[in-house]
């Protein structure tokens, strides 16, 4: 038991986790001030926002301070690290639903759980290319253009590419978020957060 208590200590996961139930009080509060009962598009702020800002805070959980002993240890860590990006992913998107209940067809539960799967995904490959610090930059970046710029986009192409905006039923929003998530957990459970210099 020892060792869990020092691996999510190492890793944040007590300050990680109370910043999620941060973020989730944070979306029901911003949910419950739309009126999103007289029209469920004006969730689409929470839908998009609120699994980018749990995904990064699962993204500076992330971070390692002893890369070169994770290097060197007997038992491989790319199970601990999946464990603890999925385990992270599954209470953001067990948590965040609350924020959206009902219109399961538009912008309620399916949406968020997509949406959080494709952000942290983005934020799990970010850390493996740019370190954790800066995992939520590239995920930060394209759910703020899509969110800016993706407003008009019809089509089944921008159903992939403006995943981040699309009613909950829309298949192909499924397959890039689910996919992106794929991609982000097993790169950094291969190769864990780039090494970065101490924090200051």
């Amino acid at each position: 038991m020892n060792g869990l208590v020092l691996y999510a200590r190492s890793r944040a996961l007590p300050l990680t986790l109370a910043a999620l139930a941060g973020t989730t009080a944070f979306a029901v509060w911003s949910a419950g001030r739309l009126d999103s009962y007289l029209d469920p598009d004006r969730r689409v702020p929470v839908v998009a926002l609120a699994p980018l800002l749990a995904s990064a805070v699962i993204g500076t959980s992330l971070y390692t301070a002893s890369a070169e002993l994770d290097r060197t240890a007997v038992r491989p860590w790319w199970p601990r690290r999946l464990a603890q990006l999925a385990l992270l992913t599954a209470l953001a998107a067990a948590l965040l639903p609350l924020a959206v209940l009902g219109h399961t067809e538009t912008f309620g539960p399916p949406a968020m759980i997509r949406n959080t799967l494709g952000c942290t995904g983005f934020t799990a490959l970010a850390a493996a290319l740019l370190g954790a610090r800066l995992s939520w930059l590239p995920a930060f970046a394209y759910v703020s253009a899509v969110y800016m710029g993706g407003h008009g986009a019809h089509g089944r192409a921008a159903t992939v590419w403006a995943w981040p905006m699309q009613p909950g039923a829309e298949r192909g929003a499924w397959v890039a978020a689910v996919t992106l998530f794929a991609l982000g957990a097993a790169l950094y459970a291969a190769v864990g957060a780039r090494p970065e210099g101490p924090r200051a």
